[in-house]
């Protein structure tokens, strides 16, 4: 994929909320793309140089959270009938500032991307992980959960893509999700997963956090 500079990034782009979907740098997120407006969207990114769509959780009555993840459109295919088979890959967070007005179907916003440089850097590692008490931990939640997964690919697999894939992939509520994007740093998040993991495990009793 294409390496990004803080000054390759665009000052405004197409934003798509979707609650509960959680997109980080450098992970990949497939989407089935069918409503009308947010097909205009993927052919108004695919030409433009960057390809970017941010991705947006909805906040509520309060409209969208500050914080979402710029993916670069790095796969595309159409269905016989019309609609779209993309893949976003992450390259960074932004915060956004204001919604941009215009006669696109979609929403767009002018956003800010200080503060998430390291999103454009080298992947992360958590030097802290301790991924036997991991595996072991998400084995027990995934029986809990009636969830199936490779676990001799979660054994090799980089912190980074370990930590991001099951933030992703996690049915945690959308409000868990965006702490997930929000973490400062990888092992900041790899805690809030244990945290979160350990709390469905405890069917959601407040007391676990206290």
């Amino acid at each position: 994929m294409r390496m990004f500079n803080a000054s390759d990034l665009p000052q405004t782009i197409p934003v798509f909320p979707l609650p509960g979907a959680l997109l980080l740098p450098r992970a990949r997120m497939p989407l089935h793309i069918f409503e009308p407006r947010y097909l205009a969207m993927i052919e108004d990114a695919m030409k433009t140089p960057e390809r970017l769509i941010g991705m947006i959780q909805p906040n509520g009555s309060r409209g969208l959270h500050l914080i979402g993840c710029a993916g670069r459109l790095t796969g595309f295919s159409e269905t016989e009938d019309g609609r779209y088979m993309i893949t976003l890959t992450g390259v960074s967070r932004f915060r956004t500032l204001s919604e941009v007005d215009g006669f696109a179907p979609y929403r767009r916003f002018n956003v800010n991307w200080s503060g998430f440089e390291r999103d454009l850097g080298k992947t992360e590692s958590d030097f802290d992980l301790d991924r036997a008490a991991l595996l072991d931990l998400l084995s027990r939640y995934f029986i809990d959960q009636g969830l199936s997964t490779d676990w001799d690919a979660m054994k090799d697999a980089e912190d980074e893509l370990l930590i991001n894939s099951l933030s992703m992939l996690c049915p945690f509520p959308p409000e868990d999700k965006q702490a997930l994007l929000e973490a400062p740093t990888l092992a900041y998040r790899r805690e809030t997963l244990v945290t979160l993991i350990e709390f469905a495990l405890r069917g959601g009793n407040d007391e676990m956090l206290q």
